[in-house]
């Protein structure tokens, strides 16, 4: 028997994604459909002499991954729509900060309770905009249990690297289904580790000096540096201030390092891409029903292909552009009002040949929902 390989839910395959990073610390707070994440890592984090804690709410949850982070560990929370909600404002701290953190969000129906224990993909904008101010985020998703080992390793290694929160956006549908299961042999994966400042003790540190690469250098909280850590606009060293000059500096830096490396951060599949004549793009379980129907569509000969999407913000508009760019129509399968489509439409050439596939209703959109549509298009005599 094989103990690299395992039958698990995507929720399983995140908690292995997490430790596989080097997750020590994990804060959170039981919600359906995301609880699996917490119940596993009650017991498997303290094995790993890690730290496990449930918190009162999920704003709490986040405030102490926050601090947990600058701490010098590599930490995770998890929830699903109504307590994401929650942690906005933790959220737009964390950006301020740059404090490396993740945050898994297991979507379901909404708003408000919605429908707890069916898929949905409604929280897409939330991700981007649920904090307020201008700022830059990172989230990203998978559709298979495998998918979502991996998409969980490079959150934790792009949160350090960025310095950023790092969403993951999965759904009800992912979170639950199982599959099988490959976990990589310790080392075959690498990793990112948290970045420290080589200034001395009793040197003046500069906690937010960016390196001429960008990245910015840490130093644990409560260590051999003493600075300040805040909300507000800050110098490089940590304090408040309102100066335009420096603030337009700040915020800035908080875009451009994310903007600027988009294609690194960017993660999509192509399937059957090559001379694809349609093209449907998705993400998530919708992906996975969007995916057969292009097998079964190919195997008649019919050129479609499928862009599957696992980084959805920065939204990776130039390569949807480039992917598209041939096709005599694109169809957008989600599992909401539309919220990628968007994205789509304003990246493409001719948004008149782009339509959208979906289903609101906390049912997993079948491939028949997307022939249907398809049938649709083709009778419009595009």
């Amino acid at each position: 028997m094989n103990k690299n390989i395992k039958f698990v839910q995507g929720n399983e395959a995140c908690v292995e994604g997490a430790l596989y990073a080097g997750l020590n610390f994990f804060a959170g707070y039981p919600i359906t459909p995301s609880t699996e994440i917490a119940e596993q890592l009650s017991f498997r984090l303290p094995q790993k002499r890690g730290k496990f804690i449930q918190m009162e709410d999920e704003i709490s949850s986040l405030c102490a991954i926050i601090g947990a982070s600058l701490t010098g560990n590599k930490v995770m929370t998890a929830t699903s729509g109504p307590g994401f909600s929650l942690m906005q404002e933790s959220l737009g701290y964390a950006i301020m900060a740059e404090i490396p953190c993740v945050i898994a969000n297991v979507q379901r129906g909404g708003p408000s309770t919605g429908v707890p224990t069916h898929a949905a993909q409604g929280d897409v904008n939330q991700a981007r905009w649920g904090t307020h101010g201008d700022h830059a985020i990172v989230a990203m998703t998978a559709s298979t249990i495998q998918d979502v080992f991996s998409i969980t390793v490079d959150a934790f290694n792009i949160a350090e690297t960025y310095r950023t929160p790092v969403i993951l956006l999965f759904d009800e549908a992912v979170g639950h289904m199982r599959e099988r299961l490959f976990i990589p042999e310790e080392g075959e994966i690498p990793l990112v580790e948290r970045l420290r400042t080589s200034v001395k003790s009793g040197v003046n540190y500069h906690p937010y000096l960016p390196r001429e690469d960008g990245r910015l250098p840490m130093s644990d909280f409560g260590g051999v540096h003493r600075y300040n850590v805040t909300g507000l606009f800050h110098d490089m060293w940590g304090f408040p201030s309102e100066n335009p000059t420096v603030i337009t500096g700040l915020l800035r830096h908080l875009q451009d390092k994310i903007y600027n490396n988009v294609d690194q951060i960017t993660r999509c599949k192509e399937h059957y891409m090559v001379d694809a004549e349609v093209i449907l793009v998705s993400y998530g379980s919708a992906a996975r029903s969007a995916l057969h129907v292009v097998e079964y569509l190919n195997a008649r000969n019919e050129k479609i292909g499928l862009l599957e999407l696992q980084t959805l913000w920065p939204f990776p508009e130039l390569l949807v552009r480039e992917k598209c760019a041939n096709a005599k129509y694109v169809i957008v399968v989600e599992m909401n009002m539309g919220q990628i489509v968007r994205e789509v439409l304003t990246a493409v050439d001719n948004p008149d040949k782009v339509f959208l596939a979906n289903r609101v209703d906390g049912v997993t959109i079948t491939p028949m929902d997307i022939r249907n549509i398809m049938r649709v298009v083709r009778g419009k005599g595009v």
